[in-house]
């Protein structure tokens, strides 16, 4: 096939600017002067979600049937890179039989605060495990000729105002936390495209963020793909292609055409830069249809059904096992409670949402496995959070049968979803009421959670066994159910810390911040950072989860190769209970006497080991000096010792050992005492987080005049901000009428409030111009003749 500088050579100036946006809302534009085909981008991450025509329709009804897996949330239990790796593959064989050659996802954003309502679609709050599991995904997806979308770059960690919030972020804490995920994922997997983000990054747009885009990701960590903007969050053409940015989508008939003529004509804009960023796309054109030109035979749903299981299997976390109420055996009589058994919540809302092949629930599996009827009561109403003393006195009556009881407890879709952030950390008052009912009347009760971020437990005392599903997709209910009797052992940890109460969260202060402007003044100390620093207990630590059985730590040895720069952990693990199992070794390092200030540890290794009973094996770990540098002017190695812990869990050490490391690098006293006294309840002033950002804090923004940028909600207070609110609302009612789901409503009308204005020239497919936009907004500032010229010449 033809090299991509070849074809670019060949190109006029409008077929490269015709290039760098798409041609509908999920395809590419052809490029026929080389016999390359449009192709398909189309939603994932944790399945393949391929609309049947070329809109965006967000409810189910409207996609090709596929197999839904866990959510990231979920994945990033099983910390198993390797089952990651299959699972991508798995997903890039869907991706060849519908024809999709690019599949937008992992999304690797840091879970900086629980409440954010897409946390279900991010995999941690810790940014080694996730780049680590990232890479994993990417690199089993594109070794099938499909590309990946590496996303939301970058510090995309709210849903409120997410198209225009402006992140206010020091540089220590946006590279070595914020974007290390994004860091490892390029380096170790080169995803063909990187999505930037809606947001702002300390006064400017990511879309037009060149040191995100250029400096960093391309320069720095020599990334090779494309750069495109997630569906709308273009804010200035020009200024992105300068910045680093290469295409734009979704398509909209090219109405940036004559601003980028403009800026050629100027000299404002290169034609070298704007070749640079046609070739990318070439580039990926050449891969993508080299992969279609290849015949590939249909995939097995069952297959992909019975595989959907097994990493449903390893994703479930046993939270709680008092008296070893679990495993379950067939002899036992098992009361089955909760609407969720029946009804199951099996993945999140928004654009990730899957038409599943099929859906298992726990009653049929719990039916299936059982051989006969079971004991069964709805015990709530999946329509309200409303307690029905009516359905809670079903369940008792029910539950007095029974040797043991299990109820199906979780968050409902209206609690958290792409779109809108949560309220609180509680499950729905008649999901509580119903737990504390039976848990009153039966002394063996277990409660499966279906969530797809931590929730308070304010019952946990009173129960004997808790099993945190997450949202574990189409095959949830059978692999509940092959946990609950013992078929397969449970080896999923937490990849995130489940809190007590919101006042324990340092971020909570800021979260989600002013409704353009959020400080993230709490630094490097979110999930398990934070509670280290402040010594306070959580709800569930940081890596943990329980087995069926236990595992014996010994013959450790930790060696240190300058030569190599990386640190050899070695050790001995043994199962010593009755059942075969998995364990998970995670390594923490923490810094002796640091000139800087530091999370007390990170981690910074772990590995995954499966055993049968009485089996050992040694494993060896290797952490990368790399990974213990702090970013000063460039990441830079700290001289002195270091203690390297070998863990269960965040907080379960089994061995720990001072080592020394020798560095040239020049280190400088760090703002050490500014986060000395940091917590929940005293977080840093304006005026030190000013010191640490090295500049002003960017005055937060007004309302008025309107601009491009102000959303719709703003200008909704005018005559014709209202008329627009109203015509936007009547053209997404058929997203609305399509679907019964109050989810799906509350995410629409929230996203039209809080959309900048500019969307509706992308998002109207070039039937709105930038021009007759302006000419709105002048008339809302109460520029009328401006206004009304810009209307009539368009």
């Amino acid at each position: 096939m033809e090299k991509a500088k070849d074809i670019l050579k060949r190109l006029s100036i409008d077929d490269k600017i015709k290039l760098l946006s798409g041609k509908n809302f999920w395809y590419l534009n052809a490029i026929p002067q080389a016999n390359l085909k449009s192709i398909m981008m189309t939603d994932g991450p944790h399945g393949l979600r391929k609309q049947r025509d070329m809109g965006d329709h967000l409810g189910i009804g409207n996609s090709y049937p596929a197999t839904c897996f866990p959510t990231a949330s979920a994945l990033a239990s099983t910390w198993n890179p390797s089952l990651i790796y299959k699972l991508g593959q798995t997903l890039g064989d869907e991706c060849l039989s519908e024809e999709v050659s690019v599949l937008l996802g992992p999304g690797v954003n840091m879970k900086r605060h629980p409440l954010c309502g897409r946390n279900f679609e991010y995999f941690s709050e810790d940014p080694y495990l996730t780049g680590k599991l990232a890479s994993a995904y990417i690199n089993g997806v594109q070794s099938k000729g499909i590309g990946t979308s590496l996303k939301h770059f970058a510090v995309n960690n709210q849903e409120t105002m997410r198209m225009g919030v402006d992140v206010i972020v020091d540089e220590r804490t946006l590279r070595e936390f914020y974007l290390k995920a994004f860091e490892m994922a390029v380096k170790e997997s080169q995803p063909w495209t990187v999505m930037s983000s809606y947001n702002k990054i300390n006064g400017i747009y990511a879309s037009e963020n060149k040191k995100l885009l250029q400096d960093i990701l391309k320069d720095e960590w020599k990334y090779q793909g494309l750069v495109v903007t997630d569906w709308g969050a273009n804010n200035d053409r020009v200024e992105g292609l300068i910045a680093g940015q290469d295409l734009e989508m979704p398509g909209n008939q090219n109405i940036h055409a004559k601003a980028i003529k403009k800026a050629l004509d100027k000299g404002t804009l290169s034609e070298s830069i704007l070749d640079s960023k046609v070739q990318r796309i070439i580039e990926m054109m050449i891969q993508s249809n080299e992969t279609l030109s290849q015949k590939h035979p249909d995939y097995d749903p069952d297959k992909h059904h019975q595989f959907a299981r097994e990493v449903a299997q390893e994703s479930i976390v046993l939270l709680k096992n008092r008296d070893d109420i679990l495993p379950l055996n067939k002899k036992e009589k098992i009361a089955l409670i909760g609407a969720f058994a029946k009804k199951p919540r099996y993945q999140g809302s928004g654009s990730s949402l899957i038409n599943p092949s099929r859906i298992s629930t726990a009653y049929d599996a719990l039916k299936e496995k059982c051989g006969q009827e079971i004991l069964y009561a709805d015990g709530y109403d999946l329509s309200t959070d409303e307690v029905d003393e009516s359905l809670i006195n079903e369940a008792l009556n029910v539950i007095h049968q029974a040797d043991k009881v299990i109820i199906m407890a979780g968050l409902t879709d209206t609690y958290e979803s792409e779109g809108f952030d949560r309220d609180h950390l509680d499950l729905p008052m008649n999901h509580n009421a119903l737990i504390d009912a039976i848990s009153k009347a039966h002394d063996k009760v277990v409660v499966a959670l279906s969530n797809g971020s931590p929730v308070r437990m304010p019952w946990l005392n009173n129960v004997s066994g808790v099993l945190e599903q997450y949202l574990t997709g189409q095959a949830s209910g059978q692999a509940l159910i092959d946990i609950l009797y013992g078929d397969v052992n449970p080896s999923a940890k937490l990849a995130e810390t489940f809190p007590n109460a919101l006042s324990e969260i340092i971020a909570n202060q800021n979260f989600p911040g002013q409704p353009r402007q959020v400080l993230y003044k709490e630094g490097l100390y979110v999930g398990y950072r934070a509670y280290d620093k402040q010594q306070v207990k959580p709800l569930f630590d940081f890596g943990y989860g329980l087995s069926y059985t236990s595992f014996e730590y010994s013959q450790f040895t930790i060696k240190k190769d300058d030569l190599n720069q990386v640190i050899h952990v070695t050790l001995d693990i043994k199962n010593t209970g009755q059942y075969s199992g998995k364990e998970i070794v995670q390594v923490y390092v923490s810094k002796k006497d640091s000139l800087v200030y530091r999370p007390n540890q990170e981690l910074k290794a772990f590995d995954k080991v499966s055993l049968a009973p009485g089996q050992s094996k040694e494993l060896t770990l290797k952490i990368d000096y790399h990974d213990l540098k702090i970013y000063q002017d460039g990441f830079k190695l700290e001289d002195g010792e270091y203690m390297i812990s070998i863990n269960a869990s965040s907080r379960d050490v089994r061995y720990q050992e001072i080592i020394s490391i020798d560095s040239e690098d020049s280190i400088v006293n760090d703002h050490l005492d500014l986060y000395k006294n940091l917590s929940s309840e005293s977080i840093i002033s304006d005026e030190d987080y000013k010191a640490l950002l090295g500049y002003d804090i960017p005055p937060y923004p007004s309302s008025k005049p309107f601009t491009l940028n102000s959303t719709i909600g703003e200008i909704r207070k005018t005559f014709i901000g209202e008329k627009i609110y109203k015509i936007m609302y009547k053209k997404m009612a058929y997203m609305i009428e399509s679907e019964d789901n109050d989810t799906t409503k509350k995410m629409i009308e929230k996203s039209i409030k809080e959309m900048p204005f500019r969307s509706l020239v992308v998002f109207s497919g070039g039937d709105l111009s930038i021009r007759r936009a302006q000419g709105m907004l002048d008339l809302m500032n109460k520029r009328f003749i401006r206004g009304l010229i810009k209307l009539i010449l368009g």
